[in-house]
């Protein structure tokens, strides 16, 4: 269901040119869940996240990647979802503008190989750190290669998210951890008449 909002948008404040879309589909292993996405026809500005309707997941998710058959293991992040790979102490946090997305192990390790990519084309060789982003990028694309073991966390307080593989684990986040997670950017709630 796609709807006009007569709100402001969040990003620009231009009114009346918001639009919600709103659409429940069932993901295979995950469940019904509802997909959210809005749109600011002035700007551009989007954001999309995933609400699962039969509650709440697990907030900690853990995969050990030691085969390149996980790689295709469904990841559904949400817009609260931070992810780490402990072993090249590397994290992506939610921002201001975090959305939803649904993919897999190696679309998550793609994500964080443009990343470092990015970095790399930023720094010059004979900068102490070129050397370092140069190893990061090669254990990401090894691993993906199915040649060298990493580890994918997802913690998110919100509870949103998941890893579907048999051999994930899941667990409660503890108060520590509770306590140093970002949520992201809230959804703006918006009522249609």
């Amino acid at each position: 269901m796609q709807s006009q909002v007569d709100v402001k948008c969040p990003q620009c404040h231009v009114d009346g040119q918001v639009s919600m879309l709103s659409l429940s589909s069932e993901i295979p292993y995950f469940g019904e869940h509802t997909q959210i996405t809005i749109i600011c026809d002035s700007c551009g500005w989007k954001h999309t996240d995933f609400i699962p309707s039969d509650g709440d997941k697990q907030g900690f998710w853990i995969i050990k990647i030691d085969d390149q058959q996980k790689n295709s293991a469904r990841i559904i992040r949400s817009s609260s979802c931070t992810i780490r790979i402990p072993e090249l102490d590397l994290e992506v946090s939610p921002g201001g503008s975090a959305s939803g997305y649904i993919t897999n192990i190696e679309g998550v390790l793609k994500r964080f190989i443009d990343a470092v990519k990015s970095v790399i084309r930023d720094l010059e060789t004979t900068d102490s750190d070129f050397l370092t982003a140069q190893d990061l990028l090669k254990s990401l694309q090894s691993t993906v290669e199915g040649s060298n073991v990493l580890t994918i966390e997802l913690l998110d307080p919100r509870g949103r998210s998941q890893i579907i593989h048999d051999e994930a684990e899941s667990r409660d986040l503890n108060d520590s951890e509770l306590s140093t997670l970002s949520t992201g950017p809230e959804l703006p709630v918006f009522e249609i008449d």
